[in-house]
């Protein structure tokens, strides 16, 4: 799952005493493993190394510049969905051939930053954005790939509405029957060249079925375009990938690519570039949170931990409902967890509501959660932080947004430093007449 496991009590993120780290680093701080963070990326690297694919690590589910170097100096791409995340791409020192841009509001300079870098495929999401993208690309007097964005009708039925698109009715892609149209009418453009098939039905997901589903249909479209002339080069699954919230939760990536790969061998041979985009389930168990207990307060019969950390640093449980496993970072011996669930049944624990400093009914991290006995000043950890927390965080409040700390063994490194109330001043300081 990851390297963050408790030694006689204590939490240690591989060979770190996260106590001891946050003596140093001060709370509430984001940490990573980069024994985690490799582990799974070569896990999946090696799951699918029958069909050779581009792996194009999403930035938007953990984007600091240092974990993606990380990945990029493993050999992954980068899949990117704005014109920030392509320049932290860039800084990461991704190839560009192995990127894609995702995302259905792309902005003319965005796609002109694109084209520059030569990224390997824009998604297309629209007909208003191919139009859009091949007159660009030919007022520069380049060329592009495009990889029609096409949604299966298919989705898991443990993926949060929030989070599925997959089905006909989404902001995102084309149907099938439109993407049919789609390429006889952009189909032969010399400067937007589509040339590959882009899915991606939801995240998590929970088996591989639904991938199997829609790879199957995707297929079936590109056997009846390359009949009609088109050349389809590339085959992107997309993402989605799920991460073990609780122990065990999620299918080892050797799981998924067993029922996925059959499917791909005969595209893959017959010269075809598979490309996957997996972020959660490289990234969510490679990060905690860790907060500081400030104060416990009774409501009623209802106890409250009100902690320094909340729906601004980590929104996922107010957002999406979302389970994150939260456990103090030093226990008594029969509080050491053997697995991380949402029903512990250790004796001694309480029933508590974890919950922020923000004025917001909704900042909470968790309800009605079975937790041992707490104080003031005592640590807690909220575990498979790493996809969609920092990233997805805010300045709500005005509150500085939290430092990240890369473990590597014994060391560690900060590789983003905490915000101090002059940085959330800084771009009002000044005014100018526009």
């Amino acid at each position: 799952m990851d390297a963050f496991n408790y030694r006689n009590g204590q939490l240690f993120a591989e060979d770190v005493n996260i106590d001891d780290l946050a003596q140093r680093v001060g709370t509430p701080m984001y940490v990573y493993s980069r024994k985690t963070l490799e582990g799974h990326y070569d896990r999946l690297a090696q799951a699918f190394a029958e069909v050779d694919p581009i792996i194009c690590y999403s930035i938007k589910s953990c984007g600091n510049i240092h974990l993606c170097k990380l990945l990029a100096d493993r050999g992954a791409g980068m899949d990117v969905v704005s014109g920030g995340e392509l320049y932290r791409a860039q800084l990461a020192g991704a190839s560009m051939s192995k990127v894609v841009y995702a995302g259905v509001g792309k902005t003319d300079a965005e796609i002109r930053q694109a084209i520059e870098a030569k990224i390997g495929w824009f998604n297309i999401e629209s007909e208003a954005e191919f139009e859009n993208i091949a007159a660009i690309a030919k007022q520069m007097g380049a060329k592009a790939n495009g990889a029609l964005r096409v949604n299966p009708d298919v989705a898991d039925p443990k993926t949060h509405a929030k989070t599925a698109t997959g089905k006909k009715e989404t902001k995102f892609g084309v149907d099938i029957e439109r993407a049919r149209r789609f390429f006889e009418h952009y189909g032969r453009d010399k400067h937007l060249r589509l040339n590959a098939i882009h899915l991606h039905i939801g995240s998590p997901i929970y088996s591989a079925e639904p991938y199997v589903l829609a790879i199957t249909k995707a297929l079936e479209l590109i056997d009846e375009l390359r009949k009609q002339g088109h050349e389809i080069t590339a085959l992107d699954i997309g993402g989605g990938f799920a991460a073990d919230y609780e122990s065990s939760a999620a299918p080892e990536a050797a799981t998924y690519a067993k029922d996925i790969i059959p499917l791909l061998h005969p595209f893959k041979k017959a010269g075809g570039t598979i490309i996957l985009e997996p972020g959660r389930t490289i990234a969510a168990n490679s990060g905690v949170l860790i907060g500081r207990v400030q104060y416990i307060k009774m409501g009623g019969s209802k106890k409250f931990v009100i902690v320094d950390t909340g729906m601004h640093h980590l929104i996922r449980p107010t957002l999406y409902d979302a389970f994150h496993f939260i456990w103090p970072t030093k226990v008594a011996p029969m509080h050491v967890p053997t697995g991380r669930s949402k029903t512990m049944t250790q004796q001694g624990l309480e029933t508590s509501d974890i919950v922020g400093p923000i004025c917001e009914s909704g900042d909470f991290l968790a309800k009605d959660r079975p937790l041992p006995p707490v104080a003031r000043g005592d640590l807690l950890c909220v575990f498979t932080a790493g996809a969609y927390g920092m990233v997805m965080s805010s300045n709500y409040n005005a509150v500085p947004r939290p430092p990240e700390v890369l473990v590597d063994g014994s060391k560690a490194t900060l590789i983003r430093k905490r915000e101090v109330y002059e940085d959330l001043v800084a771009a009002e300081r000044t005014t100018t007449a526009v």
